[in-house]
């Protein structure tokens, strides 16, 4: 029989390969939508969420392996939201005046 804090980080472990899902479920259902292969923000902030879970989870387990794909990923889906936020900034402002 498992201990308590084991059945939790097993619980945690399910919880960030849940949040890791949708990421593909949400890119499905905007790619049906728009009838093309989109990217929704919120593909950026699950695979964000999902990878910190996992990576808190990979911690835990003390999987180098795992934990390097998950700390890799998670720079990339920062960096994709740090580019996504910056091209809303610069859409949301108005337009510079040419002189």
């Amino acid at each position: 029989m498992r201990g308590s804090g084991e059945t939790v980080w097993l619980c945690i472990g399910f919880l960030g390969q849940t949040l890791f899902f949708m990421r593909f479920f949400v890119q499905w259902l905007a790619s049906e939508r728009e009838r093309q292969s989109v990217i929704p923000i919120s593909f950026w902030y699950f695979s964000l969420s999902g990878g910190i879970v996992l990576l808190a989870y990979a911690l835990w387990r003390e999987d180098p392996i795992f934990i390097i794909g998950q700390a890799t990923g998670l720079f990339v889906y920062c960096r994709n939201l740090y580019f996504v936020s910056g091209r809303r900034v610069r859409a949301m402002s108005p337009a510079s005046p040419t002189t």
